[in-house]
């Protein structure tokens, strides 16, 4: 190597090329103003040198990191789904994505600054559940997005499908099937939970139907919470068609009710939401209602490299209609 030891660096590939150091660096910056030929040259040279560019060198010395910050619940497996169409989206524009995984041990708030020290620019919340001031406290410090849920400050855009109106079709498709007593599964007091709870007892009032104790409360997401719920359930006089707040809950409610003796659909139709990975399994076969995780991602990274690229102020808010998707774990009354 030209700098005498065994790493070769930016100058070699440059050297190799035949291009300057500079021109390797708008490539690996994937900036513009470098032809697709010298790219693909020079990205081909690094290769056969082995060369990797030292990002935190990259990063101490750039006025810009190109870096977003994306918050995520590991465990939902539909948060999974739209951060992997998050790094395509974000990958084709320019900008690489730091992901921050909100554990028992890391709240949200903690990974939001951990991103922020990584000197992201740009913040993507998916599904949040900080208090909406602590969210537009966040706008205020840079370019920030919320993924699934509402928010009004022009502070913060906003990419969701609209959560009611989702809840509203699968309580439309029992009630089409002869369900009669509904009850919803619902998940704690947050913003998300609280819309598809609303969106179900306007569906069970446009249908006529009795809601009065059609709601339970399982107070979170997860399989535990629904397995709780379902010992509830079971308890009592059960209904015929459950309708949960996301697939998680319905995974473990679905789990107690076969090992109570019970079929499904045959004795209780169960539902859920997200149209996760968990419901397309074949011993789940789960109905359930798609939020289009790829468009809401495409819309996410369009609007936060937006603000950071052409410094618009104007807030944005897309709401996308969710789309019902039935499976065998529904069935006539």
């Amino acid at each position: 190597m030209a700098n005498g030891s065994n790493r070769p660096t930016m100058q070699d590939v440059a050297d190799r090329v035949g291009v300057s150091k500079a021109t390797v660096s708008l490539v690996f910056r994937k900036a513009p103003g470098v032809g697709d030929k010298t790219r693909e040259d020079v990205l081909a040279a690094a290769e056969a040198l082995g060369y990797r560019m030292n990002r935190a060198a990259a990063l101490m010395t750039a006025r810009r990191s190109h870096l977003l910050g994306v918050v995520v619940q590991i465990r939902n497996s539909f948060h999974a789904e739209i951060v992997e169409s998050i790094v395509s989206a974000a990958d084709l524009v320019g900008y690489e994505t730091v992901l921050g995984a909100v554990t028992p041990t890391h709240d949200e708030s903690r990974v939001i600054e951990t991103l922020i020290d990584f000197r992201c620019e740009g913040m993507l919340l998916i599904g949040p559940e900080l208090d909406a001031k602590d969210i537009v406290e966040l706008g205020e410090r840079l370019p920030t997005v919320v993924v699934g849920r509402r928010m009004s400050s022009p502070l913060v855009d906003v990419v969701r499908a609209n959560d009611a109106r989702g809840i509203g079709t699968v309580v439309d498709h029992l009630v089409d099937l002869g369900h009669r007593r509904i009850v919803h599964v619902a998940a704690g007091p947050g913003v998300i939970a609280s819309d598809r709870r609303a969106g179900f007892l306007r569906a069970m009032q446009r249908h006529q139907l009795d809601a009065h104790d059609a709601v339970i409360d399982a107070g979170g997401y997860t399989e535990e919470a629904g397995m709780a719920a379902a010992r509830r359930l079971l308890g009592s006089e059960m209904p015929t068609g459950i309708v949960c707040a996301n697939d998680r809950l319905a995974v473990g409610i679905l789990d107690m009710v076969r090992r109570a003796g019970l079929d499904v659909p045959g004795d209780v139709s169960i539902t859920g939401y997200d149209d996760s990975a968990l419901a397309r399994l074949a011993n789940v076969d789960l109905t359930s209602v798609s939020q289009q995780p790829t468009e809401q991602a495409d819309r996410a990274v369009a609007a936060v490299v937006d603000r950071l690229d052409t410094r618009r102020n104007e807030r944005t808010s897309t709401v996308l209609v969710p789309r019902l998707v039935v499976r065998s774990s529904t069935g006539p009354a």
